[in-house]
């Protein structure tokens, strides 16, 4: 099925199909009896991206209550099996390269990169600075200077003057710009901080979109979109869980889907 096909077949159940929208943010998204594409959506993923929702509203009429436990293997494949998990994964990082977080894990590096050669440049002033204990020295210093807001974050907006009507931007990027007369180690220590705190960041989104991609629906859906994009090579991926996949297929175990599959 083609495009114009897909969306005549999916609104011929009853669903409501809208491709000029921002989709939450999202290429598509699912609710209900609805089905959102968004209008940034190369041409080649349109079709693609259909089949990934409507498989949503296949496994809702299974699982109604997907969007808050993710689904279950069990009602997916009628069976609870952790080969499903592994065998899929191969399938989502083929079908999204997203899942597999190449950028962040690269981003993550070079934070690791940046914190050593901060640690570097205090421990030549300090050989005793350990990151996992306290830093007497900088602590003692830094009371009495507005750049201890920069050690949570990297920042800040200070008031100032009569009223507080006036205002001094301070930034992590600008540290020896803004207190010339700090020591280098402390400087490079501050920096290091606020590097710790992206690095941070980056982890919490890492493990936010490894759990996204483990959910059983959507691992599910995308298995029927690498189905789409290349048949032999998804089964070749996920030997187990094509065949019992196409097994239920056939007996009418997915409403629906099987005539948009076939």
């Amino acid at each position: 099925m083609e495009e114009k096909e897909l969306i005549q077949y999916f609104k011929s159940l009853g669903l409501r199909v809208n491709t000029t929208t921002k989709a939450r943010g999202h290429l598509g998204f699912f609710l209900k009896n609805r089905i959102d594409i968004s209008h940034n959506v190369p041409p080649a993923r349109v079709v693609p991206t259909l089949l990934h929702e409507f498989t949503h509203y296949v496994h809702y009429g299974l699982e109604p209550d997907i969007a808050k436990t993710g689904g279950t293997f069990s009602k997916i494949f009628d069976e609870e099996n952790p080969i499903f998990e592994q065998e899929l994964m191969k399938v989502t990082n083929f079908v999204d390269e997203n899942s597999l977080c190449v950028r962040l894990y690269e981003h993550k590096d070079r934070i690791k990169s940046q914190i050593k050669q901060y640690e570097s440049i205090i421990k030549a002033e300090y050989p005793r600075f350990m990151r996992s204990k306290a830093f007497k020295e900088f602590d003692k210093y830094i009371r009495k200077s507005n750049a201890k807001y920069l050690l949570k974050y990297d920042r800040v907006k200070l008031l100032t003057g009569f009223f507080r009507k006036k205002y001094t931007i301070l930034s992590v990027s600008d540290i020896e710009k803004d207190f010339p007369e700090m020591p280098k180690a402390f400087a490079a220590y501050i920096k290091l901080r606020s590097c710790q705190r992206k690095q941070k960041r980056i982890s919490a989104r890492i493990n936010r979109m490894q759990k996204y991609y483990k959910r059983p629906t959507e691992l599910f859906a995308r298995l029927v979109e690498g189905l789409y994009l290349d048949k032999e090579w998804v089964c070749a991926l996920a030997p187990y869980s094509t065949t019992k996949f196409y097994k239920l297929l056939s007996s009418g175990y997915y409403k629906y889907l099987d005539k948009v599959v076939s």
